[in-house]
């Protein structure tokens, strides 16, 4: 960043800082609202161009910069003849689509008739939404497998680019997830097992930086571990590839995989950690252990507070549970314990940790009864304590943040075309907005000086950054766009306190990625 652009950037800072202080200290009655304008006209501008979404042009930049672009020209051949449109063009039309704002494929209309940013793109038109819809019905199976080929081809680029502690290990979480749709001539859709018609994805996903590796559309009606093995091979070679030392796999009890663990430990480099059904034979084993078995489980606290502790807030669901009767069930203690078993479909034996959780059942102010209750977890790690794998097995709850973001944020499941296989191309290129916005946080350049500790943690923030936040922060920014001779200027019309890191990040994307050396 130039020092004339950082010296501008810190005015408007402390233009905006001296406004809000003011408007703080002069806290006194007013004869009327603080919202006065009154007298508010519009007028058409004559030559300056604007657009709401500046940050799509360093979106732009970040996916020339990884070469996104070319990976999926070469490995997606749908069109016989490019007039005008590229596969990449669909594809990243979709993206930024989502990241501007787009809910739907008809919200393309509402870009491509802005003149700003189809200068901002370099483009003389970018697809309307009928061209979309017909570009997603021509996609095959293995035309999506392709699709998904070349963007986890160019993670491996942008893998390639992060230190060394990068490489540690790699956790991959997978799941299903429901996606209902109101409609009735949608093909493959099917009821699911609680009742909703639509289809029934699978995720799979790397949790360290919570990108989406591998989404596969299947009906309603399908298991929610069907084709999970072979994506987690696949997912397991991309690591390899990438340079991981380790890999660890995780999965709810749909996804205790069996049939496959043996081969798995053999490879030597994968570690796996499912939930399994508290089956009747797991029970008594459980029951079986003696007292010295096991061991008091201490869940770390969720947060530190900061500065002073305040007074907990009345418990008004505790209070109506209670005033009503209903049956309640609180946590008394949680224990942890380990034994070996050998399931049907394995030659050898695994650990099993089991989680047994004291609940007392009350109704009203009645305490009625203790119960316990039993929850099983494979593995092949007989290093780790059993409590810290329990606490490791539940962090794959943030897989379903994941899915969340990708279901309601950046709305890749709403299942918009006629069949399954449609939808499934719409999935893929929908969710390339959450990459590219996991990559910008990857790719944020953090200095060696005194800014270090700073850049590092705006790294981390974007990485876990909610859809909306990323997209508020960092792409709905109101810029002028100015084309002047070779170039295209994107000029930022209002200031936020992401306003530097975009100017920082859209600089180091001009240059090109260092070379891949794994």
């Amino acid at each position: 960043m130039s020092r004339s652009t950082h010296q501008k950037l810190l005015r408007r800072k402390r233009r905006i800082e001296r406004r809000l202080g003011r408007s703080a200290r002069r806290r006194r009655a007013r004869a009327g609202p603080v919202l006065a304008a009154s007298n508010v006209r519009y007028e058409v501008a004559d030559r300056a161009k604007a657009v709401a979404c500046g940050g799509v042009g360093a979106v732009h930049l970040l996916a020339r910069h990884v070469g996104l672009a070319e990976a999926i020209d070469r490995e997606l051949h749908l069109l016989k003849r490019h007039l005008p449109y590229h596969e990449s063009d669909h594809v990243l039309s979709l993206a930024y689509n989502v990241l501007a704002g787009g809910t739907c494929i008809e919200d393309l209309d509402r870009l491509r008739t802005d003149e700003a940013l189809l200068d901002g793109l370099g483009a003389g038109s970018i697809p309307d939404p009928t061209t979309a819809g017909d570009f997603c019905r021509r996609f095959k199976a293995g035309d999506v497998e392709a699709l998904m080929g070349a963007i986890n081809e160019v993670r491996l680029r942008v893998w390639a680019q992060q230190p060394a502690s990068f490489f540690g290990r790699a956790v991959i979480d997978a799941d299903g997830t429901l996606a209902a749709t109101n409609g009735s001539c949608k093909g493959g859709m099917d009821t699911a097992y609680d009742g909703p018609w639509g289809s029934h994805p699978l995720v799979v996903s790397l949790a360290n930086t919570k990108e989406p590796l591998f989404l596969v559309n299947r009906s309603g009606s399908r298991p929610s571990h069907e084709g999970a093995a072979e994506r987690f091979d696949r997912a397991f070679d991309l690591c390899r590839r990438a340079g991981f030392k380790s890999i660890l796999a995780r999965g709810d009890t749909d996804f205790s995989q069996t049939a496959h663990l043996d081969r798995w430990d053999a490879a030597g480099d994968v570690t796996f950690l499912f939930g399994i059904d508290a089956m009747p034979n797991l029970v008594l084993l459980a029951e079986a252990l003696g007292k010295g078995a096991w061991a008091r489980l201490e869940r770390p606290a969720r947060y530190e507070a900061k500065g002073e502790r305040r007074k907990r807030p009345r418990d008004v669901k505790r209070a109506v549970v209670r005033a009503r009767h209903f049956e309640n069930l609180s946590t008394e203690r949680e224990d942890v314990a380990a034994f070996d078993y050998r399931p049907a479909a394995c030659k050898k034996s695994y650990r099993v940790v089991v989680l047994r959780k004291k609940l007392a059942v009350s109704m009203g102010q009645t305490r009625l009864w203790d119960e316990y209750r039993y929850f099983f977890f494979i593995t092949n790690d007989r290093a780790t304590a059993a409590g810290d794998l329990v606490l490791l097995a539940n962090g794959r709850c943030d897989q379903e943040n994941l899915i969340e973001q990708l279901k309601n944020g950046v709305r890749a499941m709403r299942m918009p075309a006629h069949d399954l296989v449609s939808n499934w191309a719409y999935m893929v290129m929908a969710s390339l907005a959450w990459t590219l916005k996991a990559w910008a946080g990857l790719l944020l350049p953090v200095s060696k000086g005194v800014h270090r500790t700073r850049h590092e943690g705006q790294k981390r923030d974007v990485v876990r950054m909610e859809f909306k936040r990323f997209a508020n922060a960092l792409v709905r920014l109101p810029c002028q766009v100015v084309k002047a001779g070779r170039r295209v200027v994107y000029r930022l019309l209002s200031y936020n306190p992401w306003a530097g890191t975009l100017l920082r990040a859209a600089e180091a994307w001009r240059r090109p990625l260092r070379p891949m050396t794994c």
